[in-house]
């Protein structure tokens, strides 16, 4: 499985595509009632400078309460975020009502995910302070080298939703989560991905999010496609966040019996609305005795895109 489709939908609105609009010379939405998408095809002939100038004269920026970042790039893959990044930053006085940013949303028809370079999102953060969903997919490892900072520890009062997707995320960066203050988070996903894409995440990296103490408004996590998801598995049978959860996810990762066995002999999740698994290696026993346990008290258990117990070379949903 690799991401192979674009987004319809961000922060409850659908997505509209600017660049073949504008190149159409379709008659555009009202600024607030669409998540723009602004994206460079392969071929463009503008820069993302020219393409992001192009939207702020064509729309009305105090409107605006979504933005998608699809390809900045072009024809340069290895272009990292930093310069699209300093033009959402520089704009934030135009954009006053924008409220959900997702950066690096492209298939991997356009660019692996492995491929992406990211850039340091505190200064998004501290430009929009009212913004309440960040979601960026992209390369937060340097493969073994030192992981520059992807964020730096930061007061921000009205995120509620932070997503991370790689396919492999530099511990540095749940340590970095973890040193922020976001008193309103209310949903963190990570996707830690697999040592081959430079996974370097411990389970004493996650271990600040897991006793409890930080982000006091969180009620959906997220430790998702990762390679250690049995060891996630033991360590969540215990964690003192789960407590206050309404929703946890181990989905797209390597998750057997072994890690499904853990989290059933661990604390009780029957208060929990949602565990999605989707995307496992659980034999059909197992299967059926999480759907015994919770789905009989009330948990809605996402078993989809089962792999089979017997594989033994499990993978990630999505690792390059």
């Amino acid at each position: 499985m690799a991401i192979g489709k674009h987004i319809e939908e961000f922060h409850g609105l659908p997505v509209f595509n600017l660049e073949g609009a504008l190149a159409d010379g379709e008659q555009l939405p009202a600024a607030g009632e669409v998540a723009w998408r602004l994206h460079l095809d392969y071929d463009a002939s503008d820069t993302f400078e020219q393409l992001w100038e192009s939207f702020l004269a064509a729309v009305d920026g105090t409107a605006v309460r979504a933005l998608v970042v699809g390809s900045w790039w072009g024809d340069d893959s290895m272009m990292p975020l930093t310069e699209a990044l300093a033009l959402i930053v520089r704009s934030a006085p135009r954009l006053p009502a924008l409220r959900g940013v997702f950066l690096g949303e492209v298939t991997y028809e356009e660019n692996e995910i492995s491929w992406i370079q990211p850039a340091d999102l505190t200064p998004l953060l501290e430009a929009y302070p009212l913004l309440e969903e960040l979601v960026v997919r992209g390369a937060y490892s340097t493969y073994g080298e030192l992981a520059p900072p992807y964020l730096r520890p930061v007061r921000h009062e009205h995120l509620r939703a932070l997503r991370f997707e790689a396919g492999g995320l530099s511990g540095t960066v749940a340590q970095a989560v973890a040193a922020c203050e976001l008193p309103a988070l209310e949903r963190l996903e990570l996707w830690l991905g697999t040592e081959w894409y430079g996974a370097d995440t411990t389970l004493d990296d996650l271990a600040p999010l897991l006793d409890g103490t930080r982000l006091p408004a969180l009620r959906h996590l997220g430790l998702e496609n990762s390679q250690l998801a049995d060891e996630l598995a033991g360590a969540l049978a215990g964690a003192p966040v789960v407590a206050r959860l309404t929703g946890l996810s181990l989905a797209l990762g390597t998750l057997t019996d072994q890690g499904a066995a853990a989290l059933l002999s661990g604390q009780p999740l029957t208060h929990l609305a949602t565990l999605d698994l989707h995307h496992h290696y659980l034999g059909e026993q197992m299967q059926q005795r999480l759907l015994d346990t919770l789905g009989a008290a009330g948990v809605a258990v996402d078993l989809s895109e089962p792999h089979g117990s017997g594989d033994d070379s499990p993978y990630v949903a999505n690792g390059e």
